[in-house]
């Protein structure tokens, strides 16, 4: 394995009369896409997580931007919530804007560029040329976004004037109930990438 390989975004952008105009282009897909798929979010009574189709947005992001244009991607989404716009997902009991990241659900926005980041950097070595090692990079960063999201959920995330529920509390109710689901997304998206590439005549490096 080379230690470094074209992502998708790349491949298409050098193919394109102006490369730089598909790379911004395609980041602002992305950030736009995360923002969509956080509206689709179904509230769930045993927590204060909701269920979202973001990180397998993200994830995906990663995969066709790279490690950079990835991070940037993401990092422009949390500074449009940061700013008021309507981009987190839709909540009664959440906090609104820049207020988000410091609620219950902080942890796994303030985790997406990071995500990104891994996920784009292993799609760098090649990973999303396959379906298998799509997954695998897939389920790095879904590891980065359960890490980051159930640490700050149990140890630092206040419902109120109460104190943080602990790592225990926080896995049981921000992280357990999720992964079947998320598992499954991601099995069906990871086969996206490796179907670009296919149509592109790159399945091979």
């Amino acid at each position: 394995m080379s230690s470094s390989s074209a992502t998708l975004v790349d491949a298409l952008a050098s193919r394109a009369d102006s490369s730089a105009l598909i790379r911004v282009g395609a980041v602002l897909f992305v950030t736009a896409l995360t923002a969509a798929a956080a509206q689709i979010s179904l509230p769930l009574p045993f927590t204060q997580v909701p269920f979202t189709f973001q990180p397998m947005v993200v994830l995906l992001g990663g995969l066709a931007l790279g490690p950079r244009l990835g991070l940037a991607s993401q990092v422009l989404y949390l500074a449009a919530g940061i700013a008021g716009l309507p981009v987190f997902a839709a909540s009664a009991t959440l906090p609104p804007g820049a207020l988000r990241l410091l609620g219950p659900t902080g942890g796994y926005l303030m985790a997406y560029p990071f995500a990104a980041f891994l996920t784009g950097y292993l799609a760098e070595r090649g990973l999303d040329r396959r379906y298998l090692t799509s997954v695998m990079a897939m389920l790095a960063g879904l590891v980065v976004v359960y890490a980051c999201g159930a640490a700050w959920l149990g140890l630092f995330a206040r419902a109120g004037t109460s104190a943080p529920i602990g790592l225990h509390a926080a896995l049981v109710t921000g992280v357990y109930p999720f992964i079947a689901a998320d598992v499954l997304k991601l099995l069906a998206a990871a086969s996206i990438l490796p179907g670009f590439w296919s149509l592109l005549g790159h399945s091979r490096r």
